[in-house]
């Protein structure tokens, strides 16, 4: 009963979202609303969403904690997988601007390097939609440059 209550809520917030905002955005933020809600039953605590970095170059969708670790969630949905997974869609120039939100939230939290990781959540919103976590997925070995 109660997961049927939070998917009734779910699919009002994202009609009235596809009403306001075009329906990219509104698909967007469906996806990451269910990444989140995933990720705490996976044991994660979820510290920050949609982290924008002062310079106003990179958007984190997701920051969360795991452990010791420090999580940045970059979340890809899709309506369908007919042009491939969504996790493909994650181009060197996104790595990247990742790469500079990850380094202006831990400046400001003042976590060191070593305690970050990367991960991708995809969701492709079929009936029900299919979620898919991948851990570590810019391996770290220094601070990059940029």
């Amino acid at each position: 009963m109660f997961q049927f209550l939070l998917q009734f809520s779910d699919e009002l917030r994202h009609r009235r979202r596809k009403r306001k905002w075009n329906a990219k955005l509104a698909t967007g933020r469906r996806g990451e609303d269910l990444a989140h809600r995933y990720l705490r039953r996976q044991g994660l605590i979820i510290t920050a969403r949609n982290y924008r970095a002062l310079s106003g170059a990179a958007e984190l969708d997701l920051v969360a904690r795991e452990g010791e670790k420090l999580v940045i969630v970059e979340v890809k949905t899709r309506t369908s997988s007919a042009y491939g997974p969504p996790d493909r869609a994650i181009s060197e120039q996104k790595r990247r601007k990742l790469f500079r939100g990850a380094r202006d939230y831990i400046r400001r939290a003042g976590i060191e390097w070593s305690r970050l990781r990367f991960d991708i959540v995809t969701v492709v919103l079929t009936n029900p939609p299919e979620i898919a976590h991948y851990r570590d997925v810019f391996p770290l070995r220094r601070p990059p440059i940029q």
